[in-house]
């Protein structure tokens, strides 16, 4: 039986009276944290918050270390420099509890949503979720995005009873999607936060219009933005793809320094004491005309393009093959032995068995989880006669 030891009563006290902060009058209070299962040892105490607890969760879930091999924006690129997964997702982090903390907010929380936004990302980026979505969406007209896909991951392949404010903060990142002003819409109970998930799976613009039901998750919605938007363009220059002199001057600058620096000033004159997190229309219409110029620019770049239709293939085959042989039962394929025996533990307590969840949703998952080089390898392994190759651009290319 597991032992914990908890504080003595008399330094718990003592702690409480000298921690305590005021938080702004629209910050998530910890007390207000709601969780699918009571489960006393989920609960916060004076020195680790519920959501503090969401966060140890979250760093400690199978998936996280993945983050560290999943492609950013650029694929296939030998070059420790340029910014995978992992790094962003902390970077988000450290933007959004900035302000948070600015803004007397719930920084536990933003923490929370910030590390665990991305958990469900596929390899090879937004590239990987777009084809992964297609396959999907053809086989049970059910869509594939990423951070309804995050959601799934921390409540049902891992079931980590993460809070309900953590749960949808996470599904309502969408970090394509800009705004001049981000105000809350409340979310009473996980009812709500399930039927809302499985409206995402069938509609876009259900996932689209899916709005953040706390302050903390506004902020991180935003700060998602801002972590990618210079720091992108950084990459491009680290990868010799771009100089920076190939971007415009919109007025907040053209370097990620600049950006994130501007853009946060901005955000904290026009949010501090308010309900809601807003920037002036000066600066909201020079994110969203330098956000266009990093897609005409980067992200549709022929370089940083140059592998989907390959990849595509490689997908599809993929996905066609772990299907098949989930099906017929050929526990030999690596969907057995490196997926559903890697989920097979008795303190995953679910809310069904694992492998009566849906066939095509068993592969969704383990493709979405997997890292861009486990990608490739798996590819190899299952079709070593496959003369399809894949160009990494090297450290001395």
């Amino acid at each position: 039986m597991a032992i914990y030891e908890s504080l003595s009563a008399d330094v718990a006290e003592q702690m409480k009276q000298s921690n305590s902060k005021n938080l702004s009058p629209f910050a998530c209070k910890n007390e207000d944290a709601k969780r699918r299962i009571d489960n006393p040892h989920d609960n916060g105490n004076v020195w680790r918050t519920p959501f503090i607890r969401d966060v140890d969760k979250i760093l400690h879930c199978p998936f996280y270390n993945r983050y560290a091999d999943k492609t950013q924006v650029f694929s296939l690129r030998k070059n420790d420099d340029i910014t995978r997964r992992a790094l962003h997702v902390q970077i988000v982090s450290r933007i959004a509890r900035t302000l948070g903390d600015a803004l007397g907010l719930n920084t536990d929380l933003i923490e929370a949503i910030s590390l665990g936004h991305d958990l469900g990302h596929t390899p090879f980026g937004h590239t990987g979720e777009r084809f992964l979505d297609e396959l999907y969406r053809e086989k049970t007209g059910r869509r594939f995005f990423h951070n309804i896909h995050s959601v799934r991951v921390i409540d049902e392949i891992f079931p980590l009873n993460l809070t309900l404010q953590t749960q949808n903060g996470i599904a309502a990142h969408n970090g394509e999607l800009e705004l001049s002003k981000y105000a809350p819409a409340p979310m009473e109970g996980f009812d709500e936060l399930d039927k809302k998930i499985e409206a995402c799976y069938l509609n876009e613009r259900e996932m689209r219009g899916f709005t953040p039901s706390t302050l903390e998750g506004c902020v991180m919605r935003i700060s998602d933005i801002i972590a990618y938007l210079g720091k992108d363009r950084q990459d491009a220059e680290k990868g010799k793809l771009l100089q920076s002199e190939a971007f415009e001057n919109y007025g907040i600058g053209t370097i990620n320094a600049e950006i994130v620096n501007n853009l946060m000033v901005n955000l904290l004159e026009h949010s501090f004491g308010k309900g809601y997190i807003a920037m002036d229309e000066k600066h909201f219409s020079a994110l969203a005309k330098a956000k266009k110029e990093n897609y005409q620019l980067i992200y549709d770049n022929k370089q940083v393009k140059n592998a989907d239709e390959t990849l595509q293939y490689m997908m599809a085959k993929l996905y066609q093959k772990l299907l098949f042989d989930l099906q017929n039962g050929n526990e030999n394929n690596p969907i057995f032995t490196h997926h559903l025996r890697y989920l097979d533990k008795p303190y995953y307590k679910r809310r069904k068995p694992y492998p009566e969840t849906e066939k095509n949703q068993i592969v969704v998952d383990y493709i979405a989880s997997m890292t861009d080089d486990y990608f490739i390898d798996l590819y190899n392994h299952l079709f070593p006669d496959d003369t399809r190759p894949l160009q990494y651009v090297g450290y001395f290319d």
